[in-house]
Order: C-alpha cells, then sequence, then structure tokens
C-alpha cells in the first residue's frame, strides 16, 4: 500500500509573510482611506462656512466641533494627517471655509491663520468720540466695558485727565474678528505718535510751536478748514503769520467744537464773542487741545506751512477760498462770496459723482 504523503508544515517565515501581507492590506486600505477622506469636499454649502476658533482652542477641539456641526468626517483621520504633516498649530479667529474645500484645505487654512479680516475707516476731521462710535460699530468688533463711553475709552488708552482729541490717526484699519474696541483705538492711537514723531523730526524752522502737541492742535484746525487738499499748507500759512503777528486765528471750526452740543447748525455773531477756551475770535493763540482728527497731510502741511503775505481767507462757496494780504481785500472777499451766498454755496467740495466703468 501507497503511504499517505502528509502535508508539509508552514515554518514561522510563511506566518510573517501572510502577517506581513495582511499588514499591508489593512495600511493601503488605511491610506486610501485617509486620502479618500482627505480630499472630498467638505460640507459647507455653496456659501461656504464661516466658523470661529477661541483663544486657547486646538486643532483637535476645532474638528469635533466641525463634525458635530455635520462639515468634517473622520475627525481623527484628519488629525492624524496634520501630525504627519506637523500642521496641528492653529490660530484663533474667524474662518471662512470656502466651497468646494477639502480636509487638507482645511487644515492648512487652520495652521496658516487665514482668517477672516475686516476693514474699518476713520474719517479724517471726525473728533474721538465720533472716531469710538465708528470702531464699536465695526462688523464683529468685541465691545468692551472700557469703550462704553469717550471717558472710559479715554482712560483706557492712558488719558488719564488729559484730552484724547486729535490722537487717533484717521486711516483705514484691518482687524479680525474678536478685536476689542480698545485694541482697534490703541493702534491708531500709537500710529499717531508715530507720525507725529516722524513729521516734527522735518519741521520747518522759526514755527510757533513750543512742542509737537501744538503742532497737532495746528493740524486739527487745518484739518476742519480745508476743504481742498492743495490748500492745506496755504491755510497753515495763514495761520503761522498770524499768530507770529500776535494776531488771533480766528477760526470758526474752533468756536464750533468749544460751543459743543450747543452747537444748532448755525454760527452766530453771539456765539463769536462767547467766552469758551475754543473761540479763537476771543483768546489768543491755539485752543487748549485739538478739535478733530488730522491726517498726515494737515500735520505735514502745520509743520511745513506755504510762505507768503496772507492773512485771510474766505471759503468762496465751493470748498476753496480766496486768500487776502490786507483786511480791505479780505473784506471785499467776504461780501462777495459770504454776503451774497448762491443757492448752492458749499464750504467744501461737492461730492464725486459715482460712475460706472
Amino acid at each position: 500500500m501507497k503511504k499517505k504523503q502528509s502535508k508539509a508544515k508552514k515554518g514561522p517565515w510563511h506566518r510573517l509573510l501572510g502577517a506581513s501581507v495582511l499588514l499591508l492590506l489593512v495600511a493601503a486600505a488605511s491610506l486610501w482611506t485617509m486620502q479618500a477622506v482627505l480630499v472630498r469636499p467638505l460640507a459647507v454649502g455653496s456659501d461656504g462656512l464661516r466658523f470661529e476658533v477661541s483663544s486657547g482652542g486646538n486643532l483637535s477641539r476645532a474638528l469635533r466641533d466641525l463634525e458635530r456641526r455635520g462639515v468634517v468626517q473622520w475627525p481623527r483621520l484628519v488629525l492624524a494627517y496634520a501630525y504627519w504633516k506637523g500642521k496641528t498649530g492653529i490660530h484663533a479667529g474667524e474662518y471662512l471655509v470656502p466651497a468646494g474645500s477639502n480636509a487638507k484645505d482645511l487644515v492648512e487654512r487652520l495652521n496658516r491663520g487665514d482668517v477672516t479680516r475686516y476693514r474699518l475707516t476713520l474719517v479724517e476731521g471726525w473728533t474721538f468720540r465720533q472716531a469710538l462710535e465708528q470702531v464699536r460699530a465695526g462688523r464683529n468688533i468685541a465691545k468692551s466695558e472700557e469703550g462704553a463711553d469717550a471717558a472710559s475709552a479715554a482712560r483706557a488708552l492712558g488719558f488719564d485727565g488729559e484730552s484724547p482729541e486729535g490722537w487717533i490717526f484717521p486711516d483705514t484699519y484691518i482687524y479680525h474678528s474678536g478685536t476689542t474696541d480698545i485694541e482697534l483705538l490703541r493702534q491708531a492711537y500709537r500710529r499717531m505718535q508715530r507720525i507725529l514723531e516722524e513729521e516734527w523730526r522735518v519741521r520747518d524752522d522759526n514755527l510757533p510751536y513750543s512742542s509737537s502737541y501744538e503742532a497737532l492742535i495746528m493740524a486739527s484746525l487745518i484739518e476742519k478748514e480745508t476743504g481742498q487738499p492743495s490748500e492745506r499748507s496755504e491755510i497753515a500759512g495763514v495761520f503761522v503769520r498770524r499768530l507770529n503777528k500776535g494776531m488771533r486765528l480766528q477760526t470758526d471750526p474752533a468756536v464750533i467744537y468749544g460751543l459743543g452740543e450747543e452747537f444748532d447748525g448755525n454760527l452766530t455773531r453771539a456765539h463769536l464773542r462767547e467766552s469758551t477756551p475754543y473761540n479763537t475770535y476771543v483768546i489768543d493763540g491755539l485752543p487748549p487741545t485739538p478739535i478733530a482728527l488730522p491726517g498726515r497731510e494737515a500735520i505735514r502741511a502745520a509743520l511745513n506751512p506755504k510762505a507768503g503775505d496772507s492773512l485771510y481767507f474766505v471759503g468762496k462757496g465751493d470748498g476753496s477760498h480766496h486768500f487776502s494780504a490786507t483786511l480791505a481785500e479780505h473784506n471785499r472777499a467776504v461780501q462777495e462770496y459770504q454776503l451774497k451766498r448762491r443757492a448752492n454755496y458749499r464750504s467744501s467740495p461737492a461730492p464725486k459723482e459715482n460712475r460706472e466703468n
């Protein structure tokens, strides 16, 4: 009889090979699953998705939050990918994830800190109070108790007992969601300090200012008087010559500022005789503080006034001014441009029409 052949026993290397193949299959399946999860478009809708990462947040928490909102699937796989790429860092703020984005895009965006940024513009000639109101009305600005009113905001900026008027630089500021009102004002305040210092270093000689702060006061007067930007240095020249000659400035915007809420839009002769620290028809020299936010060009004009002999100016009704060297000439200009005002008289330039290209 033929002896039955016995099956050869599998050695350890056979089992090792089998386990290795199995592991390779599992790894391949895992990689395929991970790749599928990473490149699949996120469920953010046609308008994309806005979401907030709070201060102190981390990637794991953000992914779990997005999983609960039905945006991210397999958050652990996404987190593993981020660890593999060394991109687990995350920045606080508001994010916009556009339609069509995938999990890879999301990790990159969070790691780069591509937070949504907003723009807010503070306008030349505004007061500190108006600037504060604009800041607090900014989209996604965090309103603080310190910024609840002008007095508390001034204290938060370090103006304890001093006026903050004029110290906020008018410009367009970029900020992210959650920026506080005081943080943005502090940024504008530091910018004004820097610009005033820069312009003070290149000022003309023989100016009637004992400090850069007096130049800031003058710049605010120029800002409020100027309808045409090209006239800033000429108006500065008039004011500087008047100070040098011991003449009063007699500038209406300062009078109006001193009247405060009493002013109803109609400046009267009684107002010009009223005794306030800002009535430049009554006081000698500069008012005690700025009256508005001056821009860089107004500061530069105050420190580099145009040479000449004019001592007076009067609005012509189109935003520009007539400049005179003598009182007699000035009175004739007042007769022509002020006492016989046209129906369309303007103290500032007419707004430009919006034209579509």
